[in-house]
């Protein structure tokens, strides 16, 4: 007798676990479950993404800060004077595509140049 109240108690038992389970189960499957599932992993995304956003922004100011005092563009105005730092000075490269000409003439190499004519260009397609 003992042994079989002991199995019928333990087979309801696993009756109304397994219930429970499967009606949870359903519960979250709704149509309207999933909805709210999704906003909510949406809402998450968004979050995710913001904070993406503004870690970025920051790292991005830091890093212009760091080039600006590389650069001496954050470098504080002269008091005395009143005037910005003295614009750096670039090399300007010639352009040597459609001309024959060396870059650079020595001045006994000046008179043996050949001649550049825009207008008698081999290399052009015409």
């Amino acid at each position: 007798m003992f042994r079989r109240t002991f199995w019928f108690t333990a087979g309801a038992a696993a009756g109304v676990w397994a219930t429970t389970k499967v009606n949870r189960k359903l519960r979250q499957l709704t149509p309207e479950s999933l909805a709210a599932q999704a906003a909510n992993k949406a809402v998450e995304a968004g979050h995710r993404l913001k904070d993406f956003a503004l870690d970025v922004r920051d790292n991005m100011a830091e890093r212009e800060a760091e080039l600006g005092d590389a650069l001496g563009l954050n470098d504080p105005v002269d008091a005395e004077i009143g005037a910005l730092p003295a614009q750096r000075r670039f090399a300007a490269v010639e352009n040597t595509f459609k001309t024959e000409q060396p870059k650079y003439l020595e001045a006994t190499e000046v008179s043996r140049a050949p001649h550049h004519d825009p207008h008698n260009n081999r290399n052009e397609d015409h």
